[in-house]
Formats: C-alpha cells, sequence, structure tokens
C-alpha cells in the first residue's frame, strides 16, 4: 500500500533527542526551542517566532491576542480546518464565512470587503495547501476597515508569497507542524508575531499567563500571573525533532517538489482532455508542495476513483466538509454571499499521496493507475 502520509525522518532526529535528554532540560524553552524559532524567524521574516504545542493552540494564542470576543465577528474561508474557527470560537466570536477561489481553493479576496460589518475585528485568511492567499488586497482591506488579519499558515512553512513568509504578513501567523506537514514535530505547531510590541504579551500567554521568560531572561526579579494564558509551550524533545529537520528544509522542499512536478507532468495530459483540474500556482507565489491535488468532474466520480486507487493500493483522500454546512458551522457562524465553489471543491478535489521520501516510481504508478481509471470508465 502507497501511503497518503509518511511523517518526515531524517536521521538526525535521534541524535537530538538524546541530546535534550542528556541535557536534562526537557521542558521547553532550551536550546532547541530557540534554534527553532530561530530558524523561523530568519527564514520566514517574521519578527518573532514562539513554538506551541499544535497548529491549533497556535491559531488560539493568535485569537487571544487580537482581543476578539462576543459581538466581534471574524471573516475566514469555510473551506478550511475546524482549528482555524475554534480560535475565535472559544472567545466568543462569531464566524463570517464567505466563498473561495476556484484555482486556489484560498478564500476569494474580492468578496472580503462585502462581509465587512461594525462588528467585524479579524480576517483570517488560510493559505492552502502551501499557495499564498492574494495577501496585497486583503493587507489593503485589513489596514482601510482597521482589521487584523491572522494568518493560518498551517501548511504554509516555507512557501512564500511576493518574496514575503506565509506566515509573517499579517499581523499573526500560526505554523503546524503535525505529522502531516513538510516539517514535523509529531504535534506543534509556532505562532509569528510581525510587530515588536505584540511579542512580550505573546510570551506571557504561551507561559500560562505569567512573565516567567522575562525572568528567565534577568529582567525582572521574580515572576507572577500578569495576564490570561494556558500552557502552550512544547517539550525540548519535540523541539529536538524538528530542529533536524528545519535544518534540512531545503532538501525535503526540494524532494517533495519533485514528487509534485511529476504528478503535474505525468497528469497534465488528462487536464488538458478535459478529464480532470490540475493545481494552480499564482506567479506571484512560491509554493512548498505540501500537497498535489486533483479535482474530478463531480463527487461520484471521485468517489469512484477513489475507491479505484485504495483497490491497487494507493490511498488518497478529501477533506474539509464545509464549515458552514456542519453542525457547529451553523451554530457558531453564517455564510455570506453565494457559495458557488466551497462546497464543490469538497465534492471533487482528491488529494494524491505525497510525503518526503516518496519514490518516483510510486508516483508514475499512482499517475498511471489515475489514468487507467479515466480510459476504462469516464466519459469527457
Amino acid at each position: 500500500m502507497i501511503k497518503f502520509n509518511v511523517p518526515p525522518y531524517i536521521g538526525k532526529e535521534k541524535d537530538y533527542l538524546m541530546q535534550a535528554v542528556e541535557s536534562h532540560k526537557i521542558c521547553g524553552d532550551g536550546q532547541f526551542t530557540k534554534k527553532c524559532n530561530a530558524w523561523i524567524e530568519e527564514k520566514m521574516g517574521a519578527h518573532k517566532a514562539l513554538l506551541t504545542t499544535s497548529g491549533s493552540t497556535a491559531l488560539d494564542m493568535a485569537a487571544i491576542l487580537t482581543d476578539v470576543g462576543p459581538g466581534d465577528e471574524v471573516i475566514l474561508p469555510s473551506y478550511t480546518f475546524v482549528s482555524t474557527a475554534n480560535a475565535f470560537v472559544l472567545r466568543g466570536a462569531s464566524l463570517v464565512f464567505v466563498d473561495i477561489r476556484p484555482d486556489t481553493q484560498n478564500i476569494d479576496e474580492k468578496l472580503i470587503e462585502d462581509a465587512i460589518t461594525d462588528r467585524t475585528k479579524v480576517i483570517a485568511p488560510v493559505h492552502y495547501a502551501g499557495v499564498g492567499c492574494e495577501m496585497d488586497t486583503i493587507m489593503d482591506i485589513a489596514k482601510r476597515h482597521d482589521l487584523l488579519v491572522v494568518e493560518d499558515a498551517a501548511q504554509g512553512v516555507n512557501a512564500f508569497y511576493k518574496g514575503r513568509g506565509l506566515g509573517s504578513i499579517g499581523d499573526y501567523g500560526c505554523y503546524s507542524f503535525h505529522e502531516t506537514k513538510n516539517y514535523s514535530m509529531g504535534e506543534g505547531g509556532a505562532l509569528l508575531i510581525r510587530d515588536e510590541d505584540k511579542t512580550d504579551r505573546a510570551e506571557i500567554i504561551r507561559e500560562k499567563g505569567t512573565d516567567r521568560s522575562r525572568f528567565l531572561r534577568g529582567q525582572i526579579d521574580k515572576y507572577t500571573w500578569v495576564d490570561m494564558g494556558s500552557s502552550y509551550l512544547p517539550s525540548e524533545m519535540n523541539a529536538a525533532y524538528l530542529l533536524a529537520e528545519l535544518e534540512e528544509a531545503d532538501m525535503i522542499n526540494d524532494n517533495r517538489l519533485a514528487s509534485w512536478n511529476a504528478y503535474y507532468e505525468l497528469l497534465s495530459p488528462l487536464a488538458a482532455d478535459g478529464y480532470i483540474e490540475l493545481p494552480v500556482i499564482p506567479e506571484e507565489c512560491a509554493h512548498n508542495a505540501h500537497m498535489f491535488y486533483i479535482k474530478t468532474k463531480d463527487i461520484e466520480e471521485r468517489t469512484a476513483l477513489a475507491s479505484f486507487l485504495k483497490e491497487n493500493d494507493i490511498l488518497a483522500v478529501f477533506h474539509y466538509v464545509p464549515l458552514h454546512s456542519a453542525p457547529a458551522g451553523q451554530r457558531f457562524g453564517r455564510f455570506h454571499g453565494e457559495d458557488k465553489y466551497t462546497t464543490n471543491t469538497f465534492e471533487r478535489l482528491l488529494r494524491l499521496p505525497m510525503y518526503y521520501g516518496l519514490k518516483p516510481e510510486e508516483v508514475e504508478y499512482i499517475a498511471s493507475k489515475i489514468k487507467e481509471f479515466y480510459k476504462n470508465n469516464a466519459v469527457c
């Protein structure tokens, strides 16, 4: 069986884990945490990066930092993972879903402004598949309406929009280092902070609402509880595992891009003949090959194709039941405008196996089976 995902593993992870154990500093904010934070800051261009226990808790921290609460509204796409929404729901805010673009599956920036009310406080774009949203337009809208921007860049580590790292453009950015991501620490994430004056409070929130970080730097003589917060700091062992991969980030990226490009080349004839649609990468975006997907004619065809691939030992998946159609989405939010592409994308999109170390012959086999399916079953 060709798995859908295999967590990345470079080889240095074991050595770094042992170094963390032998240092007798395993609770976080040791040398490995600091090196991971520094890598993110340098590579992605954030003023400050803070490792977190997950991408979800990075979003939770960002929501707290925006001071969003009951009576406020947050604009976001419905085609996203639940964590994007939960972070703001937990603060008591209401969700306003808008449609996505049919090319990138990102929030349609042209629809955002019409969804703004006097209650709107945050725009939360999601960089689907590591392909950047149209951030210049989004940031211009936010500036003109005095709104904050929280980038859900869970899939966007080592991906860029006009040369700027995804997650570093808005007020806050959130990464995931879950085992399904390009770089992994099992469970983990990071909060990116654009502006220096927001750093102190972020550190306090991450340290259970205390100013312990300032104490450890010798800036105060004791630390105490000063704000809301929770335990968002991952262990040093998780950071050690992650650092091994961040140090080889470009190698991992190149390997994934090779698979992505091979898929694209092999499946282009099917797209040219109108059987499937392939991913679109806007010229201003440098993606990270987080995923490779195709879009079929409809949900029935996708279901049949996924079953055919499974019969041939290939695991392909779909995802993101639109949040606005879910019970919690209907309870906590509303869809503004027409759902022209969100549900349609959910019904047609199929993700193919994509991970570091996927063999070229496996990509060729997967593509051959997709071609076989359409040769035997599809009618253009």
